[in-house]
């Protein structure tokens, strides 16, 4: 079982990413937690699911901790868990900051589902 989280702010991507991974999930294949901001992810990331996370999907732009931030504190605590970073804007010197920080990957909205099912798929299969 493959333990995924997903922050963004938006609480319908919960929904949009349970209907693109239905048959993964169904199949027991892969697990999704929510968290809806960076706040509540470093919590559940610090509680009982952080040691199984095997992947974290990260909005970049959100209300209070942002994404750039909340990657450098997963890195402090977790180098080793991979990080991806989703955003609307595709900027050079966002990529260039996410990058820096310890950003895994770089995604831009809409997310390209097929694409990044290959990325969880060559995580799944280095582990």
């Amino acid at each position: 079982m493959m333990l995924v989280m997903v922050v963004d702010d938006e609480a319908d991507i919960g929904l949009l990413f349970k209907q693109q991974f239905r048959k993964e999930i169904r199949r027991g294949d892969m697990q999704f937690h929510f968290a809806l901001n960076g706040d509540e992810a470093l919590e559940m990331l610090r509680g009982d699911i952080g040691a199984d996370l095997v992947l974290i999907l990260s909005d970049i732009n959100m209300p209070g901790m942002g994404g750039l931030d909340l990657l450098e504190a997963i890195k402090g605590d977790r180098n080793d868990l991979p990080v991806f970073m989703i955003t609307a804007y595709d900027d050079e010197s966002t990529y260039n900051e996410a990058m820096a920080r310890g950003a895994n990957d770089y995604i831009t909205k809409p997310i390209d589902f097929r694409a990044l099912k290959a990325k969880i798929d060559a995580i799944r299969n280095s582990a």
